[in-house]
């Protein structure tokens, strides 16, 4: 990390959580935060879900809520830029405050509630906006819908044809009763229609499932059943989490998702029994607590085809992007791995 980062994140660590977050965002588009671009190292290529991925590292849902730092995320060394969570209305989440760090814990606890500027201008800018790096939106549907599984399809209808992939985000902790999408029935009816909605769109793009970490065994082999059945193309593990083990931070009692370093281990072994459940008929993406090339690597052993990450930049920057991929390249060399693929699932037995 540079000096000028490093003094950055300690002035933004000092202000309102998310106000440190919108002047990250604002710095960013102003081109104040140095952006390495691509990554590209051939063993790091990827294959996900039809996309050709530089790299397996993707920026995670949350970050650029609203796609206002396309172009300079791209150029952050990224494989993948995930954007949202976006409402077919805008709206304007929880009242604050509703975001907190917790530095002892390398955490954060979240509460927004889908806040968003609505599909119709996320869906503008990003169709203004069109880089190399492939690019994702995370539907959500807003807080006083009568027909949550008809906004999911619509914010698809709207983005759609602007994005190289959508993910359906039924494991926010913030939207009450949202979970309740992941039981059998009711994910079965909601995959349906946003299926149906991405089949009557000019160009194919593949449907993601982002899942909670809270579910037990029964649970992930439900969703696990009903995404095959629904044939989506790939399933994110994980999304926040409600537990509070172990924690020590001050902030550790607020409600809302836990993300960050506690939520490796839970996050992780969601993503083995997956492997398992789906019996690699779908690539998985692995997501919850990575902060360091170990962690990423992990995730792909466990059986992740690419990773993303989000909470780790609130203390270590976007500099953790090229030093997490180079490191990366190095332990698949150190044990014989000559693409990531090889490596995929390879300890997955040690997460179960």
């Amino acid at each position: 990390m540079s000096l000028p980062e490093r003094i950055g994140l300690s002035l933004l660590r000092r202000i309102d959580p998310e106000r440190a977050h919108d002047l990250a965002l604002a710095a960013l588009r102003a081109g104040l935060t140095p952006c390495p671009g691509p990554v590209a190292l051939p063993r790091l290529a990827v294959r996900l879900a039809g996309m050709d991925l530089a790299n397996p590292l993707g920026l995670a849902a949350g970050f650029d809520k609203n796609a206002v730092a396309i172009r300079r995320l791209s150029a952050a060394g990224f494989g993948f830029l995930e954007f949202g969570a976006a409402t077919p209305r805008p709206q304007s989440g929880n009242p604050r405050p509703r975001l907190f760090r917790l530095p002892e814990d390398r955490a954060a606890i979240n509460r927004f509630g889908f806040n968003n500027d609505g599909a119709g201008a996320i869906a503008a800018r990003l169709a203004a906006c069109r880089p190399g790096t492939p690019r994702g939106l995370n539907l959500g549907a807003n807080r006083d819908s009568p027909d949550r599984a008809g906004d999911f399809a619509e914010v698809l209808r709207i983005a759609g044809p602007h994005v190289d992939f959508v993910t359906v985000n039924v494991s926010s902790p913030n939207t009450e009763r949202l979970r309740d999408l992941q039981g059998g029935a009711a994910l079965s009816g909601l995959l349906a229609r946003v299926i149906e909605t991405r089949d009557a769109l000019a160009v194919r793009i593949p449907v993601f499932l982002k899942i909670a970490p809270d579910l037990g065994a029964a649970e992930i082999a439900a969703v696990a059943r009903v995404a095959l059945d629904a044939r989506i193309d790939a399933i994110i593990a994980t999304n926040s989490t409600l537990a509070r083990d172990g924690l020590i931070g001050a902030a550790r009692a607020e409600p809302g998702g836990l993300s960050g370093a506690p939520l490796f281990d839970r996050s992780t072994r969601v993503l083995a029994r997956l492997s398992v459940e789906t019996g690699g008929a779908m690539p998985l993406i692995g997501v919850g607590g990575v902060s360091s090339a170990e962690d990423a690597y992990a995730k792909i052993r466990a059986g992740a085809s690419a990773v993303q990450l989000y909470t780790a930049m609130v203390y270590q920057g976007l500099s953790l992007v090229p030093r997490l991929l180079r490191g990366l390249d190095a332990l698949l060399a150190q044990d014989g791995f000559a693409t990531v693929a090889d490596a995929v699932g390879t300890a997955r037995k040690d997460w179960l």
